[in-house]
């Protein structure tokens, strides 16, 4: 028997959608949204429904019948913390998605739109692996001082389907292997799957880990608090220092990695020592999480994510790894597709969804 899903990824200015049928994915689109219809709105969530009818009427478009639906996968936002799976879009979950714990952002729209449209087709809606995916150990999650905990904020639903098929790949259970994931995006996590749980990875969202195109990552807290309290900067200064305004943008002035890449291949000798500073800092996190998590006990070393195209860039860090597991590369991000497989599990009984209270 055939499925066919519905995968909905909110961005902050675009929303993709796609329509599987199975795993084949027959219909996909990366909805282009005009600022000045965005900005309207106050809240990120108050833009569900005019997202939701931008989709609708685009599928509608594509002379696609939604009644043909079997379920409707949405992107995971900033709830609070769960374990990782799929779960299904209740009415505790759409309170906090309205009202998110950790903020107001564009993924947590996926949930919310997914819910709308599935709700008038009289099927049901779903979010897999969201960023706040949280299987930490108890020790990962000290910092140094108990007002200031570490969180599990990462590229799960990526991380999880990337480690499951590289297992498959291998003829193993992703729940025998030790494996460290590298996500290379906007923002970068590094994370330890240990027999299928990720006990430790960096808050890859606001402030932990190294730094990325865009973001600052671990910054020395002295000069911090000495920038916070200067008089000089504002709240909204410091937090878009720490992600929107750091890392490649803060050094280069650009977020965009495959300029970079070209900089340094054009022998821009300045471009390149940042480059090189990002991989050195990224090898730091993974060489941490390789002695303490797994005491130099590892199957493998993953690299996904758009940078990770970056072959360059991807040997710099095999060469940090040589000596320390084998290393994987698996670039792109594909969560669509990942979407749409945790969806079709569902639907073939092979997991079971779980309940976000």
């Amino acid at each position: 028997m055939s499925f066919k899903i519905l995968a909905i990824n909110p961005g902050s200015t675009s929303t993709k959608v796609a329509i599987f049928n199975d795993k084949e994915c027959v219909f996909k689109k990366n909805i282009k949204h005009q600022v000045e219809d965005l900005a309207r709105f106050e809240k990120v969530s108050d833009q569900m429904t005019f997202r939701k009818d931008v989709i609708v009427n685009e599928l509608k478009n594509e002379n696609i019948d939604l009644s043909e639906l079997d379920l409707v996968m949405g992107r995971g936002g900033l709830l609070k913390p769960i374990t990782s799976g799929v779960y299904e879009v209740n009415d505790a979950m759409i309170r906090d998605l309205v009202n998110s714990p950790l903020g107001d952002h564009a993924s947590n729209l996926g949930g919310l739109i997914a819910n709308d449209i599935a709700k008038s087709l009289n099927i049901k809606a779903y979010i897999a692996d969201p960023v706040v995916v949280d299987e930490m150990d108890e020790l990962a999650r000290f910092s140094g001082h108990p007002l200031f905990p570490r969180y599990s904020i990462f590229h799960a639903l990526n991380q999880k389907i990337i480690s499951r098929q590289h297992a498959a790949n291998m003829g193993k259970k992703y729940e025998d292997l030790n494996l460290i994931c590298i996500h290379l995006g906007g923002g970068i996590s590094v994370s330890a799957h240990k027999k299928g749980r990720v006990v430790d990875t960096n808050n890859a969202l606001n402030g932990d880990g190294p730094f990325t195109p865009e973001r600052s990552g671990s910054l020395p807290a002295g000069p911090l608090m000495d920038a916070c309290f200067s008089g000089k900067y504002t709240k909204k200064d410091i937090d878009k220092m720490l992600k929107g305004e750091g890392g490649f943008v803060a050094y280069l002035g650009t977020n965009d990695a495959l300029k970079v890449e070209q900089e340094v291949k054009a022998g821009n000798k300045e471009w390149e020592l940042v480059y090189r500073a990002m991989a050195y800092q990224i090898a730091k996190e993974v060489g941490a999480l390789a002695v303490a998590v797994f005491k130099m006990d590892l199957d493998g070393i993953l690299v996904t994510g758009g940078m990770a195209y970056d072959k360059q860039f991807c040997s710099i860090l095999q060469d940090y790894f040589a000596k320390v597991a084998p290393f994987y590369v698996y670039p792109g991000e594909d969560e669509m597709m990942a979407l749409a497989l945790n969806g079709l599990m569902v639907l073939n009984g092979e997991t079971e969804p779980k309940v976000y209270i």
